[in-house]
């Protein structure tokens, strides 16, 4: 597996993460296409934006966020892990994340009420 540009900590994680889901590097397909927003001509010049697409289970990420075609490598590696986490029917840190917000919405929404009435 190739090392990222990002924390020897976060490169450790990854592949333990691959190997506990059993997604292999041979199974993805990666593409590599031009970026759009923050950047200037950094973006407009180099191809930074990773297309990564599982294909087993077809599902397909992409990342642009960074300037960095290595940490964007990264980036969908992770987004795509968690994908297939979360279609396996784990709750993932991301699905906690919104169940919270959904939680505190609600709340808010009937405390909302309670004025009104």
């Amino acid at each position: 597996m190739p090392e990222f540009a990002v924390s020897e900590e976060k490169n450790r994680w990854l592949r333990l993460k691959m190997a506990e889901l059993q997604v292999r590097e041979e199974d993805l397909q990666e593409s590599f296409v031009r970026s759009s927003g923050n950047g200037g001509q950094h973006v407009n010049k180099t191809s930074s934006c990773v297309q990564l697409r599982h294909i087993p289970s077809g599902i397909c990420v992409s990342a642009s966020r960074e300037r960095s075609q290595s940490v964007n490598r990264f980036l969908a590696r992770r987004e795509l892990l968690e994908r297939i986490e979360a279609k396996s029917g784990v709750l993932t840190p991301e699905m906690k994340r919104i169940e919270r917000l959904r939680r505190q919405k609600d709340r808010r929404r009937r405390r909302t009420v309670k004025k009104d009435a």
